[in-house]
């Protein structure tokens, strides 16, 4: 039987859809997540394309995009060997290393905002949140749900279950809004409402929420809103 001739490497892609010449072509700031992933792994396996493989590697970190992953996980994901899950997890343990000096405390809204960027161009809506200790150091990020293009649903139980877990004494909530404007709706002023009571009565500061998109933020504490 004849060998199917396959690699899932980049190299299969057309020339105008390839990570690796559009990194060179405009730079590594144009390229998303997937993408960046995508030159990372360099190649995929039969049955898993490297741009699928990529966005099971996204799909996995953005459900804690700054807690270390254990390399294993990676393993879990099919197509995905040791030796590529070993150069996964170094590549993200180095920049999150070369991170962590600029984002581990945060001072104002906008050191909050680099933590949150890779969510800000996603086409569906994504609730997330940053725990903090009492000194505003970072405990970690979490997506806490996915929406659809206009409406995330959100419960202050879902939004203070790893706060209390981890006894962090704040949080600041964020999400993205697709359509790229970042003012308030009426329903996004009456969740950080209800947000902020839940967490008077628990002991966790609501210390701010943002909107975030590819055009800027809106911080709700640097509005007056909260």
């Amino acid at each position: 039987m004849k060998k199917a001739n396959y690699c899932g490497s980049i190299n299969a892609l057309p020339k105008s859809e390839r990570p690796r010449e559009l990194l060179f072509e405009h730079g590594p700031e144009y390229l998303s997540d997937q993408q960046l992933l995508a030159v990372m792994l360099g190649s995929g396996s039969k049955g898993n394309d490297v741009m699928k493989l990529s966005e099971a590697v996204l799909e996995l970190y953005q459900r804690n995009p700054v807690e270390i992953i254990d390399p294993s996980l990676f393993c879990d994901i099919e197509g995905l060997g040791a030796a590529k899950a070993a150069q996964l997890s170094a590549a993200l343990e180095f920049a999150r290393r070369r991170m962590a000096p600029l984002t581990r405390q945060i001072k104002s809204p906008s050191d909050a905002v680099p933590l949150l960027f890779n969510y800000s161009s996603s086409r569906k809506e994504h609730f997330l949140r940053i725990s903090l200790n009492g000194a505003h150091e970072v405990l970690s990020v979490n997506v806490v749900s996915i929406g659809t293009l206009n409406r995330t649903l959100v419960h202050p139980r879902e939004v203070f279950s790893e706060p209390v877990a981890r006894s962090a004494a704040g949080i600041i909530c964020a999400h993205n809004h697709p359509s790229g404007k970042t003012d308030p709706s009426r329903e996004d002023i009456e969740l950080t409402e209800r947000i902020k009571s839940a967490g008077d009565i628990l002991g966790i500061s609501l210390l701010d929420h943002l909107i975030i998109s590819e055009t800027g933020y809106f911080s709700f504490l640097e509005n007056g809103l909260i």
